[in-house]
C-alpha cells in the first residue's frame, strides 16, 4: 500500500462522522501518562464535528421562519412599508434557500446544472414573482428539513466505519533487546519487533501471540459478539483488543499492511463500484431534467395562448408547481442512500462489501459455489495415521516427510512438521536438494542423495512409481511417498468439517438458493464424503486452479448467478471470474482482501445468508421507494398541470415523497437493542 494510500485511510476527516451515542463509546485511556490526548478517540470532537456539518441547516430553518413571521404577520405587514415587507421576505427565502444555492453553485459546470437543484430554484423563485411567498419559503424549508434527515440517515450507517476508525491503534509499547518498554507510533514499529499489549489497550499490528494466551475482543474486524482466545503461535489482527492478560506479540506485518488498515481503506472506496440501478437513475436525472424543465416553458405559455380566458398568472403557477412536483430527489438520493445503509448494515456485521454493484448482484445470486479446504473444512490439518512400507519405521518416515516440508507453507506441511515436534524428535540435519513443488500434485527433492516423491494419489501415476491399487482409494488427505522410485508408505492427514457448514447450507436453501457445488483440488473420496455429509450433489475434485476457472466459466453460461466463497490464498483466480467472489478473510489473508468482492471478516460460513438476505432486502426496499417515487409523481404531476395541486401539494410530492423514502431505507438496517459495554481501560 502506498504511502499516499494510508494518509487517506488514517485521515478521519475524509468520512462523514456520526453522533456517537456516549454508552456505546471507548471510555478515554486515562492512564496518567500525560499525553494520552493525542491518542485517543475524543468523543466530544465528534459530535462537534457532526454538529458543525448540520448546523447551516438548523440556522437557515431558524432564520427562515422568524422572517417569515415577521414577514407575513398581518399586524406587522400594517407598519411595515412594501420595502421592509419585501426585504423579510426575501430574506427569509434567501435564508432558506441558501443550502440548495451554494450546492448548486459548488457543482456547477455544463454537465450538471440542469440537476435537481435548479428545478428548485427555478420553480421557488418563479412561486416568489407570482406572488406565492409562503409556498416559496415552504419548500424550501422542507427540502432542508429533508436534508437533515438524510445526513442523520448517513451518520446511523455510518456506525460500523466508525467502529473500526475507533479501534484504529494509537500507539504500540515496542519492547526494546534490554527488556524495556517504550511506547511508539505504530508506523514505526517493523517485521521482527516485540510489541506488549497490556490488558484493554489495542493490536498495533498484525503478529504473533509469544505469551501463552489471552482473550480478544475481535467484534471490530469479525462483527463477533463473544470474545475469541488466542493461544501462544496463533495470528492476532491489529484492531483486536486484549480483555485479559498482559501479552508479547511478535510483528509479522508492518502497520500501513495491517489487516485494520487495509479493511479501513476498503470501507472508505466501497462507493467506487456503482450498482447498474444507481447508474440508470444517474442517467434518468440527467435526461428528465431538460424534459422538465422544457414541459413547465410549453405548459406555462402554450395554454394561455390557446385557451379562452386564460391567463398567464395561472398557467405560470401552475409550471412552478409542475417544476417543484417534478424534481427527481426521491430518486438520485433514495436510491444510493438505500445501497449505503445496505452497504453499512454488512459492515456492521463483520462483512465488508466492495461497492453497491456487488451489492446489487449478491441479491440475484442462485447458485453458490464453495472451495473446500479453509472453507467448508477447518483447514487445521493434523496427522491423524502414520503407514511405513518396505522396511521403514513410521519414525524414519516422518523425519523425511519433514525435512522436506519445512521448505512448504501449505497447511499440510505445517501438521507434519507439528507432528513430528510432537514426537520429540530432533531437529533433522538430513542434506534436501533440488526442492520443488508440483502444482495439485506435491513435491519431488533429493533427500541424503535418494529421489524423494511426496503428494497425492496422481503424483505416483505422474512418476510411474509401482503401488497397490488399495491405496489409490483410502478415505482422507493422504501423503504418499516414494524413495528411488519405491513407494514406502502414507501418512494419513484428517481435517473437519466446520461445525456452521450444514446450517448455512440450510439457512440458504431457505432463501430459495438451491443449485450448490464444490469445486477442489483434493481426492474424490474427500470431496465425496464432505458433498455427501453437505447434502451437496454437485461436485468436481482433483482440480488444478485452471480447472476450477473453467468449471466456473461453464456453471455461468447455464443462467447462473454464482457466489463463489473461498479461503482467498489460493483461490484468486476463480474470486475473480466468479459473478461476486467472497472470501473468507478471517485470517487476514491478503489476496482475499485485494482479489474478492465481499470480505467476510471471519470464517464463519453462516454470514454468506446474513450477506444474500442485507442485499436481497436492500433490493426490495429500493423497488418499494422506486414505485412510491412512480405514483405518487405521476398522481400529482397530472393534478399540478390540470390546477387541482396547489404548491404545498407541490411540496408533498418532493420533499415529503423524499423524506418518505429515506425514512423506508432506514429500514434495511435491523434493529438491535442498545447493551452498554464493558470497557476495560489499561493499566
Amino acid at each position: 500500500m502506498s504511502k499516499n494510500k494510508k494518509e487517506s485511510i488514517l485521515d478521519l476527516q475524509i468520512l462523514p462522522t456520526e453522533l456517537l451515542e456516549l454508552e456505546e463509546a471507548p471510555e478515554t485511556h486515562t492512564c496518567g501518562c500525560g499525553d494520552c490526548s493525542d491518542l485517543t478517540v475524543n468523543v466530544e470532537e465528534e459530535k462537534f464535528r457532526w454538529f458543525n456539518q448540520t448546523i447551516p441547516y438548523f440556522i437557515s430553518i431558524f432564520l427562515s421562519i422568524i422572517a417569515a413571521i415577521i414577514g407575513l404577520n398581518e399586524t406587522n405587514q400594517k407598519f411595515l412599508s412594501n420595502i421592509y415587507f419585501y426585504i423579510f421576505i426575501l430574506a427569509s427565502y434567501g435564508f432558506s434557500s441558501y443550502n440548495v444555492i451554494i450546492g448548486f453553485l459548488k457543482n456547477l459546470s455544463p454537465k450538471t446544472i440542469l440537476d435537481e437543484r435548479f428545478l428548485m430554484i427555478v420553480a421557488t423563485i418563479g412561486a416568489l414573482i407570482i406572488g406565492e411567498y409562503f409556498e416559496a419559503i415552504g419548500v424550501m424549508l422542507f427540502y432542508n428539513i429533508g436534508a437533515l434527515l438524510e445526513k442523520f440517515s448517513v451518520f446511523k450507517s455510518k456506525r460500523s466505519i466508525k467502529k473500526l476508525l475507533e479501534n484504529q491503534p494509537k500507539y504500540a509499547n515496542f519492547k526494546s533487546p534490554d527488556g524495556s518498554i517504550i511506547r511508539i507510533d505504530p508506523e514505526d514499529v517493523k517485521i521482527g519487533d516485540l510489541v506488549v499489549v497490556k490488558p484493554g489497550e489495542k493490536v498495533p499490528v498484525d503478529g504473533k501471540m509469544v505469551s501463552e494466551n489471552s482473550i480478544f475482543n475481535t467484534s471490530a474486524l469479525t462483527g463477533e459478539s463473544l470474545p475469541r482466545k488466542i493461544n501462544k503461535n496463533e495470528k492476532v489482527l491489529a484492531g483486536m483488543i486484549n480483555l485479559t492478560n498482559l501479552c508479547e506479540i511478535y510483528v509479522l506485518k508492518t502497520f500501513e499492511n495491517s489487516a485494520i488498515a487495509r479493511i479501513l481503506y476498503l470501507v472508505q472506496h466501497t462507493d467506487n463500484n456503482k450498482s447498474k440501478t444507481e447508474k440508470i437513475s444517474n442517467t434518468f436525472a440527467k435526461y428528465y431534467t431538460p424534459v422538465i424543465l422544457v414541459s413547465a416553458i410549453f405548459l406555462a405559455i402554450i395554454p394561455p395562448l390557446l385557451i379562452p380566458g386564460s391567463n398567464f398568472s395561472t398557467w405560470i403557477y401552475r409550471a412552478m408547481v409542475f417544476l417543484v412536483i417534478s424534481c427527481p430527489c426521491a430518486l438520485v438520493l433514495s436510491i444510493p442512500l438505500t445501497y449505503f445503509i445496505g452497504i453499512g448494515e454488512s459492515a456492521r456485521n463483520g462483512i465488508i462489501v466492495k461497492g453497491t454493484k456487488n451489492l446489487e448482484t449478491l441479491a440475484k445470486v442462485n447458485t453458490v459455489v464453495f472451495d473446500k479446504t479453509g472453507t467448508i473444512t477447518k483447514g487445521n490439518f493434523s496427522v491423524s495415521e502414520i503407514i511405513a512400507l518396505n522396511g521403514y519405521s513410521e519414525t524414519h518416515l516422518l523425519e523425511m516427510v519433514a525435512s522436506i516440508e519445512r521448505y512448504s507453507t501449505h497447511p499440510i506441511a505445517l501438521s507434519i512438521i507439528e507432528a513430528y515436534k510432537q514426537k520429540g524428535l530432533e531437529d533433522s540435519n538430513k542434506s534436501v536438494k533440488n526442492f520443488k513443488e508440483i502444482s495439485a500434485l506435491g513435491i519431488s527433492a533429493e533427500i541424503d542423495g535418494l529421489n524423494i516423491i511426496i503428494g497425492n494419489d496422481k503424483i505416483l501415476h505422474e512418476f510411474k512409481i509401482s503401488h497397490h491399487h488399495e491405496y489409490c482409494s483410502i478415505s482422507g488427505t493422504v501423503i504418499h511417498i516414494a524413495l528411488d522410485q519405491t513407494y514406502i508408505g502414507y501418512i494419513l492427514i484428517s481435517d473437519e468439517i466446520r461445525e456452521e457448514a450444514k446450517e448455512s447450507i440450510t439457512n440458504l436453501r431457505k432463501l430459495g438458493i438451491n443449485n450448490f457445488m464444490i469445486l477442489s483440488g483434493d481426492e474424490k473420496s474427500i470431496v465425496v464424503n464432505i458433498a455427501q455429509e453437505l447434502g451437496i450433489n454437485d461436485y468436481f475434485y482433483s482440480l488444478m486452479p485452471e480447472d476450477k476457472v473453467s468449471k466456473l466459466e461453464d456453471i455461468k453460461t447455464q443462467s447462473n448467478i454464482v457466489a463463489f466463497i473461498g479461503d482467498g490464498i489460493n483461490d484468486a483466480p476463480i474470486i475473480a471470474h466468479s459473478d461476486v467472489g467472497i472470501a473468507l478473510a478471517g485470517i487476514g489473508s491478503d489476496i482475499a482482501i485485494e482479489t474478492a468482492d465481499v470480505v467476510i471478516n471471519s470464517t464463519n460460513l453462516l454470514k454468506v445468508g446474513k450477506l444474500i438476505q442485507i442485499a436481497r432486502k436492500t433490493r426490495r426496499i429500493i423497488q418499494e421507494n422506486f414505485l412510491i417515487i412512480l405514483i405518487i409523481k405521476v398522481l400529482f404531476l397530472t393534478l399540478g398541470a390540470i390546477g387541482i395541486a396547489s404548491m404545498w401539494g407541490a411540496v408533498f410530492a418532493d420533499v415529503g415523497v423524499t423524506i418518505l423514502t429515506v425514512i423506508n431505507a432506514q429500514r434495511v438496517a435491523e434493529y438491535k437493542p442498545k447493551i452498554k459495554r464493558l470497557q476495560l481501560k489499561p493499566h
